[in-house]
């Protein structure tokens, strides 16, 4: 069968305390998945679509871990290669009375070896939606010609902007990103990214900046914006008892997915993302199943 949706960019192991606390007082961790794209996907799935991931992963126990772990949530993995020549990339929670930090080792993983080749094998122009993000292209020269690739396609690509700057700065990243955010059919912001990126400080310069994708500006607690053509839609976030902020986007932008393939209208789709992002807000988790809506 032919997923309906194809996800694809990088998938790492995430390495958290299991006791919230600082990283280096913890004794015990756990090993969950971490990456933008499969955490869609999951979400994706959990909500009853076929969903699929694609990317690379090493030659290593990691790597199986991992893929195994997404298969067994009924992702579909098979367009997912295996890399002899590069690890699978790793990362780590680091929880503390300021916030949580992330420390990355992803360098020259397998995954920042995808390329516009590894487009061929996969899917592409059959899924109802290819969905990628703004880490892919700041991972290698490849993996940005990958993303321009499958910008090309011939179907709607959803493009979470999704900033990282411990890869890049905003200086770099911002006429790349907001090249690419343009050459979607549907656009992820969130307002604190578009302010530092491109120094736009409401929803409505963004919406100037991204004039032709079907723009969701995502600001926090207070909510989130879309924009489809001349219509402009608001719909306030809910109250949540926020334990961990991380993957609550990729959540936020599954939920919002699922109503656009169920051809819902614009307000149910910002609600739907509401609330699986507050399922992510509520857990120290990536992924917070939860089943349908």
């Amino acid at each position: 069968m032919t997923p309906e949706v194809l996800c694809i960019g990088e998938t790492m192991v995430l390495v958290t305390p299991v006791e919230p606390g600082p990283l280096a007082e913890a004794d015990l961790f756990r090993l969950d998945v971490g990456g933008a794209e499969s955490t869609v996907a999951l979400y994706l799935r959990d909500l009853g679509h076929h969903s699929a991931w694609a990317g690379r992963v090493g030659d290593d126990p990691l790597g199986r871990r991992l893929v195994d772990a997404i298969a067994g949530h009924g992702v579909d993995v098979r367009w997912v290669r295996v890399d002899q020549d590069a690890p699978t990339g790793v990362y780590f929670k680091d929880p503390g009375a300021g916030g949580t930090r992330v420390h990355y080792y992803r360098a020259g993983s397998a995954a920042s070896r995808l390329s516009p080749g590894d487009l061929a094998e996969m899917p592409i122009g059959d899924a109802k939606l290819v969905h990628l993000s703004g880490i892919t292209p700041a991972l290698s020269a490849s993996c940005r010609a990958l993303v321009e690739a499958a910008l090309d396609r011939d179907g709607p690509v959803s493009f979470d902007v999704n900033h990282r700057p411990a890869l890049w700065s905003a200086a770099a990243a911002g006429p790349v990103l907001l090249e690419l955010a343009n050459r979607a059919d549907i656009v992820f912001v969130g307002q604190d990214e578009a302010q530092t990126l491109w120094d736009a400080a409401t929803p409505e310069e963004v919406r100037k900046l991204i004039s032709s994708a079907r723009l969701v500006v995502k600001d926090g607690a207070d909510g989130a914006t879309e924009f489809d053509g001349p219509q402009r839609t608001f719909a306030p976030a809910p109250p949540v008892d926020v334990v961990e902020v991380v993957g609550a986007g990729d959540a936020f932008a599954a939920g919002y997915l699922s109503g656009v393939l169920r051809g819902l209208d614009p307000a149910t789709c910002l609600r739907d993302g509401h609330r699986v992002a507050a399922r992510a807000l509520g857990g120290t988790g990536d992924f917070v199943p939860g089943g349908a809506l």
